[in-house]
Protein backbone atom coordinates (compact mmCIF):
# COMPACT_ATOMS: atom_id res chain seq x y z
CA UNK A 1 0.00 0.00 0.00
CA UNK A 2 2.91 2.35 0.56
CA UNK A 3 5.86 3.60 -1.40
CA UNK A 4 8.69 5.84 -0.30
CA UNK A 5 10.82 8.05 -2.49
CA UNK A 6 12.90 11.13 -2.93
CA UNK A 7 10.93 13.22 -5.42
CA UNK A 8 9.14 16.34 -4.34
CA UNK A 9 6.85 15.99 -1.34
CA UNK A 10 6.32 17.84 1.91
CA UNK A 11 9.65 19.00 3.26
CA UNK A 12 11.01 16.98 6.21
CA UNK A 13 10.76 19.88 8.63
CA UNK A 14 11.58 19.82 12.30
CA UNK A 15 8.17 20.21 13.90
CA UNK A 16 7.34 21.61 17.30
CA UNK A 17 4.37 20.50 19.40
CA UNK A 18 2.21 23.47 18.29
CA UNK A 19 3.10 23.31 14.58
CA UNK A 20 0.59 22.31 11.95
CA UNK A 21 1.85 19.17 10.25
CA UNK A 22 2.36 19.39 6.46
CA UNK A 23 0.45 16.90 4.34
CA UNK A 24 0.64 16.69 0.55
CA UNK A 25 -1.96 15.08 -1.71
CA UNK A 26 -1.81 13.71 -5.24
CA UNK A 27 -4.64 12.75 -7.59
CA UNK A 28 -3.53 10.48 -10.44
CA UNK A 29 -6.03 9.36 -13.08
CA UNK A 30 -5.79 7.02 -16.07
CA UNK A 31 -8.13 7.17 -19.05
CA UNK A 32 -8.78 4.15 -21.25
CA UNK A 33 -10.70 4.90 -24.45
CA UNK A 34 -11.69 3.12 -27.67
CA UNK A 35 -12.77 5.01 -30.79
CA UNK A 36 -14.47 3.33 -33.77
CA UNK A 37 -14.30 5.22 -37.05
CA UNK A 38 -15.78 8.70 -36.92
CA UNK A 39 -18.89 7.63 -34.97
CA UNK A 40 -18.84 9.34 -31.53
CA UNK A 41 -21.66 7.11 -30.24
CA UNK A 42 -19.34 4.07 -30.47
CA UNK A 43 -16.66 5.56 -28.22
CA UNK A 44 -16.12 3.57 -25.00
CA UNK A 45 -14.41 5.26 -22.04
CA UNK A 46 -13.22 4.13 -18.60
CA UNK A 47 -11.43 6.45 -16.17
CA UNK A 48 -9.80 5.23 -12.95
CA UNK A 49 -7.94 7.18 -10.29
CA UNK A 50 -6.27 7.18 -6.93
CA UNK A 51 -5.63 9.72 -4.20
CA UNK A 52 -2.40 9.45 -2.22
CA UNK A 53 -1.37 11.39 0.87
CA UNK A 54 2.29 12.13 1.48
CA UNK A 55 3.81 12.69 4.92
CA UNK A 56 7.28 14.09 5.78
CA UNK A 57 9.66 11.61 7.35
CA UNK A 58 9.88 13.70 10.53
CA UNK A 59 6.23 13.00 11.28
CA UNK A 60 7.00 9.59 12.79
CA UNK A 61 9.24 11.18 15.44
CA UNK A 62 6.62 13.86 16.04
CA UNK A 63 3.89 11.23 16.52
CA UNK A 64 6.13 9.30 18.93
CA UNK A 65 6.66 12.44 21.05
CA UNK A 66 3.06 13.67 20.77
CA UNK A 67 0.81 10.58 20.52
CA UNK A 68 -2.41 12.51 21.23
CA UNK A 69 -2.68 13.94 17.73
CA UNK A 70 -5.84 15.49 16.30
CA UNK A 71 -7.61 13.25 13.80
CA UNK A 72 -6.66 14.01 10.19
CA UNK A 73 -9.97 14.76 8.43
CA UNK A 74 -10.54 15.84 4.84
CA UNK A 75 -13.27 16.45 2.28
CA UNK A 76 -13.19 15.25 -1.32
CA UNK A 77 -15.13 17.68 -3.51
CA UNK A 78 -16.90 16.91 -6.81
CA UNK A 79 -17.56 13.53 -5.24
CA UNK A 80 -20.69 12.98 -7.35
CA UNK A 81 -18.44 12.29 -10.38
CA UNK A 82 -16.99 9.22 -8.66
CA UNK A 83 -18.13 5.60 -8.82
CA UNK A 84 -16.89 2.45 -7.07
CA UNK A 85 -14.92 4.38 -4.45
CA UNK A 86 -12.57 2.13 -2.44
CA UNK A 87 -11.11 3.83 0.65
CA UNK A 88 -8.10 2.17 2.27
CA UNK A 89 -9.93 -0.09 4.78
CA UNK A 90 -7.09 -0.03 7.32
CA UNK A 91 -6.74 3.74 7.41
CA UNK A 92 -9.92 5.54 6.34
CA UNK A 93 -13.42 5.94 7.73
CA UNK A 94 -16.35 7.89 6.30
CA UNK A 95 -19.95 8.72 7.10
CA UNK A 96 -22.16 6.75 4.72
CA UNK A 97 -25.28 8.74 5.69
CA UNK A 98 -24.07 12.18 4.57
CA UNK A 99 -26.63 14.25 2.66
CA UNK A 100 -24.08 16.41 0.82
CA UNK A 101 -23.78 14.58 -2.49
CA UNK A 102 -21.02 16.70 -4.03
CA UNK A 103 -18.48 16.28 -1.23
CA UNK A 104 -17.54 13.45 1.10
CA UNK A 105 -15.80 13.62 4.45
CA UNK A 106 -13.20 11.05 5.44
CA UNK A 107 -11.17 10.74 8.62
CA UNK A 108 -8.01 8.77 9.27
CA UNK A 109 -7.63 6.03 11.86
CA UNK A 110 -4.69 7.72 13.60
CA UNK A 111 -3.35 4.73 15.62
CA UNK A 112 -3.27 2.65 12.42
CA UNK A 113 -1.62 5.49 10.49
CA UNK A 114 1.05 5.95 13.19
CA UNK A 115 1.75 2.21 13.23
CA UNK A 116 1.84 2.10 9.44
CA UNK A 117 4.25 5.04 9.08
CA UNK A 118 6.50 3.62 11.79
CA UNK A 119 6.85 0.35 9.84
CA UNK A 120 7.62 2.24 6.63
CA UNK A 121 10.21 4.37 8.43
CA UNK A 122 11.96 1.21 9.62
CA UNK A 123 11.92 -0.27 6.12
CA UNK A 124 12.95 2.96 4.33
CA UNK A 125 15.22 4.86 6.74
CA UNK A 126 16.60 7.11 3.96
CA UNK A 127 13.21 8.26 2.62
CA UNK A 128 12.39 11.94 3.06
CA UNK A 129 8.64 11.35 2.81
CA UNK A 130 6.12 8.50 2.79
CA UNK A 131 3.32 8.04 0.25
CA UNK A 132 0.19 6.30 1.52
CA UNK A 133 -2.59 5.11 -0.80
CA UNK A 134 -5.87 6.44 0.58
CA UNK A 135 -8.61 6.13 -2.06
CA UNK A 136 -9.01 4.31 -5.36
CA UNK A 137 -11.97 5.20 -7.56
CA UNK A 138 -13.62 5.12 -10.96
CA UNK A 139 -14.87 8.30 -12.62
CA UNK A 140 -18.31 8.48 -14.17
CA UNK A 141 -17.64 8.75 -17.93
CA UNK A 142 -20.22 9.46 -20.61
CA UNK A 143 -18.67 8.76 -23.98
CA UNK A 144 -16.49 10.86 -26.24
CA UNK A 145 -17.07 14.17 -24.44
CA UNK A 146 -15.05 12.75 -21.52
CA UNK A 147 -11.94 12.17 -23.67
CA UNK A 148 -9.29 14.93 -23.69
CA UNK A 149 -8.18 13.86 -27.18
CA UNK A 150 -10.85 12.87 -29.71
CA UNK A 151 -9.69 10.49 -32.46
CA UNK A 152 -10.92 9.21 -35.82
CA UNK A 153 -8.93 6.83 -38.03
CA UNK A 154 -9.52 6.22 -41.72
CA UNK A 155 -7.78 3.66 -44.00
CA UNK A 156 -8.32 3.84 -47.78
CA UNK A 157 -6.51 2.00 -50.55
CA UNK A 158 -6.17 -0.61 -53.26
CA UNK A 159 -3.74 -3.44 -53.98
CA UNK A 160 -0.84 -1.05 -54.55
CA UNK A 161 -1.35 2.00 -52.33
CA UNK A 162 -2.81 2.71 -48.92
CA UNK A 163 -3.75 6.07 -47.40
CA UNK A 164 -3.95 6.50 -43.63
CA UNK A 165 -5.58 9.54 -42.05
CA UNK A 166 -5.78 10.25 -38.32
CA UNK A 167 -7.94 13.16 -37.24
CA UNK A 168 -7.46 14.43 -33.70
CA UNK A 169 -9.04 17.15 -31.58
CA UNK A 170 -8.06 18.54 -28.19
CA UNK A 171 -11.20 18.61 -26.02
CA UNK A 172 -11.24 21.24 -23.24
CA UNK A 173 -14.60 19.99 -21.92
CA UNK A 174 -13.09 16.71 -20.69
CA UNK A 175 -10.97 18.44 -18.04
CA UNK A 176 -11.93 20.27 -14.87
CA UNK A 177 -9.38 22.92 -15.84
CA UNK A 178 -7.97 22.80 -19.39
CA UNK A 179 -4.26 21.95 -19.37
CA UNK A 180 -1.96 20.88 -22.22
CA UNK A 181 -1.40 17.26 -23.16
CA UNK A 182 2.29 16.38 -23.37
CA UNK A 183 4.42 13.77 -25.17
CA UNK A 184 1.62 12.63 -27.46
CA UNK A 185 2.60 9.53 -29.44
CA UNK A 186 0.50 8.12 -32.31
CA UNK A 187 1.72 4.60 -33.21
CA UNK A 188 0.27 2.57 -36.11
CA UNK A 189 1.44 -0.78 -37.55
CA UNK A 190 1.07 -1.10 -41.33
CA UNK A 191 -0.04 -4.61 -42.35
CA UNK A 192 0.09 -5.67 -46.00
CA UNK A 193 3.49 -7.00 -46.92
CA UNK A 194 6.64 -4.93 -47.05
CA UNK A 195 5.35 -1.39 -47.29
CA UNK A 196 7.31 1.48 -48.76
CA UNK A 197 6.60 4.82 -47.24
CA UNK A 198 5.73 7.48 -49.81
CA UNK A 199 4.42 10.44 -47.77
CA UNK A 200 4.22 11.51 -44.12
CA UNK A 201 2.46 14.75 -43.16
CA UNK A 202 3.68 16.01 -40.76
CA UNK A 203 7.04 14.19 -40.70
CA UNK A 204 6.97 10.96 -38.66
CA UNK A 205 9.28 8.10 -37.70
CA UNK A 206 8.99 5.11 -40.05
CA UNK A 207 10.38 1.81 -38.80
CA UNK A 208 10.85 -0.45 -41.87
CA UNK A 209 11.77 -3.53 -39.78
CA UNK A 210 8.65 -3.37 -37.61
CA UNK A 211 6.50 -1.74 -40.31
CA UNK A 212 5.24 0.94 -37.91
CA UNK A 213 4.78 4.67 -38.23
CA UNK A 214 5.08 6.96 -35.20
CA UNK A 215 4.05 10.58 -34.98
CA UNK A 216 5.16 12.62 -31.97
CA UNK A 217 3.56 15.89 -30.87
CA UNK A 218 5.38 17.51 -27.91
CA UNK A 219 2.36 19.44 -26.61
CA UNK A 220 -1.27 20.11 -27.52
CA UNK A 221 -3.82 22.53 -26.05
CA UNK A 222 -6.57 24.94 -27.02
CA UNK A 223 -3.80 27.47 -27.67
CA UNK A 224 -2.21 25.21 -30.28
CA UNK A 225 -2.64 25.79 -34.00
CA UNK A 226 -6.32 25.50 -35.05
CA UNK A 227 -7.28 25.18 -31.37
CA UNK A 228 -5.67 21.75 -31.08
CA UNK A 229 -7.44 20.28 -34.12
CA UNK A 230 -5.32 18.55 -36.76
CA UNK A 231 -4.70 15.55 -38.98
CA UNK A 232 -1.85 13.09 -39.60
CA UNK A 233 -1.47 11.67 -43.11
CA UNK A 234 0.52 8.70 -44.40
CA UNK A 235 0.68 7.07 -47.83
CA UNK A 236 2.25 3.64 -48.34
CA UNK A 237 3.12 1.53 -51.34
CA UNK A 238 2.24 -2.12 -50.69
CA UNK A 239 3.87 -5.31 -52.00
CA UNK A 240 1.14 -7.63 -50.70
CA UNK A 241 -1.74 -5.20 -50.59
CA UNK A 242 -4.34 -4.17 -50.00
CA UNK A 243 -3.40 -3.11 -46.49
CA UNK A 244 -5.46 -4.49 -43.61
CA UNK A 245 -6.60 -1.62 -41.37
CA UNK A 246 -4.73 -1.84 -38.07
CA UNK A 247 -5.27 -0.26 -34.67
CA UNK A 248 -3.94 3.13 -33.65
CA UNK A 249 -2.44 3.37 -30.15
CA UNK A 250 -1.99 6.77 -28.49
CA UNK A 251 -0.08 7.82 -25.38
CA UNK A 252 0.00 11.18 -23.56
CA UNK A 253 0.46 12.69 -20.11
CA UNK A 254 -0.82 15.83 -18.42
CA UNK A 255 -0.10 17.76 -15.23
CA UNK A 256 -2.12 20.29 -13.26
CA UNK A 257 -5.67 19.01 -13.69
CA UNK A 258 -7.81 15.90 -13.44
CA UNK A 259 -10.65 14.47 -15.50
CA UNK A 260 -12.85 14.01 -12.42
CA UNK A 261 -12.48 17.57 -11.11
CA UNK A 262 -11.99 16.20 -7.60
CA UNK A 263 -10.12 18.23 -5.01
CA UNK A 264 -9.22 17.88 -1.34
CA UNK A 265 -9.80 20.23 1.60
CA UNK A 266 -8.57 19.58 5.12
CA UNK A 267 -11.11 19.87 7.92
CA UNK A 268 -10.25 21.03 11.44
CA UNK A 269 -6.89 21.93 12.92
CA UNK A 270 -3.44 20.41 13.33
CA UNK A 271 -2.61 19.88 9.64
CA UNK A 272 -2.03 21.95 6.52
CA UNK A 273 -1.94 21.07 2.84
CA UNK A 274 1.58 21.81 1.60
CA UNK A 275 0.97 20.65 -1.98
CA UNK A 276 -1.80 19.17 -4.14
CA UNK A 277 -0.68 17.46 -7.34
CA UNK A 278 -3.12 16.59 -10.11
CA UNK A 279 -2.27 14.58 -13.21
CA UNK A 280 -3.73 12.17 -15.71
CA UNK A 281 -2.42 9.99 -18.53
CA UNK A 282 -3.61 7.71 -21.31
CA UNK A 283 -3.82 4.01 -20.51
CA UNK A 284 -5.14 1.91 -23.40
CA UNK A 285 -6.12 4.71 -25.80
CA UNK A 286 -7.04 3.01 -29.07
CA UNK A 287 -8.79 3.76 -32.37
CA UNK A 288 -9.95 1.54 -35.26
CA UNK A 289 -11.10 2.22 -38.79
Amino acid sequence: MTTAGCSRGPSPLTMGPQDTLPVAAAFTETINAYFKGADPSRCVVKITGEMVLSFPAGITRHFANHPAQPVLTFNISNYSRLEQVLPNPQLLCCDSTTDIVDSKEFWVNMPNLMSHLKKVAEQKPQATYYNVDMIKYQVSADGIQCTPLNLAVSWRGDANNTDLRIDYKYNTEAMAFPVPLHNIHFLVPVDGGTAKLQTMIPPAIWNPEQQTILWKIPSLSHRSENGGVGALLGRFQMTEGPCKPSQLSVQFTSEGSTLSGCDIQLVGTGYRLSLVKKRFAAGKYLADN
